[in-house]
């Protein structure tokens, strides 16, 4: 299917861990709101209200300083229990939407519409309805994007964010994408927006102003992946869970990250989405593997049998544990991190490591 003829949608809940602690405790509401680990013991911040965002604070920050930065910050430990729950809410919103939904986080979705609405019109609306029904029914903010494909789609949620709605409608996926800057394609980091820069090209649209042989010269495949995402083409398909024999999550970093705590953080996080994924397919998984991809876009991958398949969360936190302290070579930048859960079988009760 060309990329003209498909409606996908992008859905980011907005600030998620810090609104759903401002729901559960309305006194937080409007203040500035950090959700992460105590500055004592080394934290780290895995969200922060849009308040604190204002005054500098971003996630995987050292929350030591963050409050630097916005000492009048309240702090909150993570509850992951909880967001699960508010997360299983609206993908049931989502599901019911349309019959092809992927999860790429406990708060980020992406949905094809394509055949299942009549046009672009329609589903717009459906795009709205959702947006309304997350706010009415579950009291959570989320932006959405609706494009002709992952890559734009993803990109426009970004765009008027907290709560916004962007339609980039075909044929102008291009000139949506031109005045942004590069470091809003997949892939390019601190690193490549670096090279880029010496080439002069600090938006999407100095890419398509190169000459057509530079960029696969320069960066080989990654310069032609780079290319066609500049023009808007992505034909990715959107990848339902019952067609996965993984369930993975993973994460790019705002900034690369090199500080030990703040990649546990990430790893704890990451396990625990996989592990609510497998809970609600009622899966487990026999192996756990890890993604490093350094700041220089080397990507490394281990991973770990278990002794007996898992869903449990700290169970795969413990296996992702040890393959991070295999492989990451001691503080050196990481750009992704991501964990994976592998063989996939039917739970077997109580669950161990080893």
């Amino acid at each position: 299917m060309s990329d003209t003829g498909r409606i996908v949608v992008h859905m980011d809940l907005d600030a998620f861990f810090a609104a759903v602690e401002a729901l559960e405790d309305p006194a937080l509401a409007g203040k500035p709101l950090i959700v992460g680990g105590r500055p004592e013991e080394r934290g780290v911040v895995a969200s922060a209200s849009y308040e604190a965002r204002a005054r500098g604070v971003h996630s995987a920050m050292p929350t030591y300083r963050a409050l630097a930065l916005c000492p009048d910050a309240v702090v909150r430990p993570a509850r992951h229990g909880v967001y699960g729950g508010y997360s299983r809410r609206v993908m049931a919103i989502l599901r019911e939407a349309s019959l092809l939904v992927e999860q790429m986080s406990i708060d980020e979705a992406c949905l094809e519409l394509t055949d299942q609405v009549e046009d672009w019109e329609a589903g717009v609306e459906v795009a709205r309805q959702i947006q309304r029904r997350v706010r009415q029914e579950v009291g959570l903010s989320a932006s959405l994007g609706v494009a002709t494909n992952k890559l734009v789609a993803k990109v426009a949620s970004d765009h008027d964010k907290p709560g916004g709605l962007t339609v980039v409608r075909p044929g102008e996926e291009a000139a949506f994408l031109a005045p942004l800057p590069v470091r809003v394609l997949w892939g390019v980091g601190p690193v490549t927006a670096q090279k880029l820069a010496a080439l002069g090209v600090e938006t999407v649209g100095d890419l398509l102003r190169l000459d057509p042989g530079e960029l696969p010269a320069r960066f080989g495949s990654q310069g032609v992946h780079l290319a066609r995402q500049a023009q808007g083409l992505d034909d990715r398909p959107v990848v339902t869970e019952h067609e996965i024999k993984s369930l993975s999550q993973e994460t790019t970093f705002a900034r690369d990250i090199s500080q030990p705590e703040a990649l546990k953080a990430s790893l704890l996080e990451l396990s625990q989405g996989v592990a609510e994924r497998l809970h609600r397919r009622e899966l487990a998984a026999g192996t756990v593997a890890i993604k490093l991809r350094y700041a220089d876009f080397t990507t490394v991958t281990r991973q770990m049998a278990l002794a007996v398949p898992t869903d449990d969360a700290e169970t795969i936190y413990r296996a992702a544990l040890v393959l991070l302290r295999r492989t990451w070579r001691r503080g050196q930048p990481v750009r992704l991190l991501g964990v994976a859960g592998q063989r996939l079988s039917a739970p077997a009760g109580q669950l161990s490591l080893f």
